[in-house]
């Protein structure tokens, strides 16, 4: 018998048998050493955990039998997006692995005028990749079974062209912010964040943001890193208006 707990890049249906994704394989048969017969769980992205039973055990491959399935029903009621600046090294990795447990429904990597990353071409594609890889294991490691996408990078004009901020509640980190959270309506809609990079945003890119309904809120009288900003601002969001 196993609690573990892996996705499936393919859908599930109750009866069918699917094959394990390499990276499920390696950890459910060479790691923990189930067995034929021996239990796990599945998700792909529909909301439901599905019971499976291992079947066919292959050198490279292994299949699983969909037993059943359960609702998950562990999604916060805030939608909340998050617009991250793209930060270097582990940072990135490491507020999207969180961000993910702290239940954000969709993640906007943003090219800022101080990001000290740059992505271009092929990297590009990679990385988002690689990002949402590092969603799906938080799922996988949280307990969600809605994947949040980690959406291709933009900057933040090109955000702030294509998408709505007229019927959310748009709220930008800021250190000279005149507001604090609990001092902002609950909300009724999506919440979009607004994280800058290591170096915080430009003014110009702060000006742009406040152009379209992007309110600034400071949270306490500290400087945060920029993976520190975005994982206690969505704490603070769950603690003040959602299921903390």
């Amino acid at each position: 018998m196993s609690n573990l707990r892996f996705h499936s890049p393919a859908p599930l249906t109750i009866g069918e048998q699917v094959p394990l994704s390499d990276n499920a394989m390696a950890h459910a048969v060479k790691v923990m050493r189930l067995k034929a017969g021996d239990t796990l769980t599945l998700f792909c992205g529909d909301g439901f955990d599905y019971q499976c039973a291992l079947t066919n055990i292959e050198k490279k491959s292994a299949w699983v039998t969909v037993l059943g399935r359960t609702l998950v029903s562990n999604e916060s009621a805030l939608k909340i997006r998050l617009l991250q600046g793209i930060s270097s090294g582990d940072r990135m990795d490491f507020t999207i692995q969180k961000a993910v447990e702290l239940g954000v429904t969709d993640i906007y990597p943003i090219h800022t005028e101080r990001s000290v990353t740059k992505l271009s071409g092929d990297r590009v594609e990679k990385r988002v990749e690689h990002w949402q890889g590092v969603a799906i294991a938080a799922c996988e490691q949280s307990g969600r079974a809605l994947v949040p996408v980690v959406h291709p990078p933009l900057t933040l004009v090109q955000w702030l062209v294509q998408h709505d901020t007229q019927t959310s509640l748009n709220i930008l980190l800021n250190p000279v912010g005149a507001k604090k959270l609990a001092e902002l309506p609950p909300p009724t809609g999506h919440i979009q964040l607004l994280i800058g990079p290591e170096g915080g945003l430009s003014a110009n890119e702060i000006a742009a943001a406040s152009q379209h309904h992007f309110q600034s809120i400071v949270l306490g009288p500290r400087i945060l890193r920029t993976e520190t900003a975005a994982l206690t601002a969505l704490a603070s969001m769950q603690t003040v208006w959602g299921d903390f």
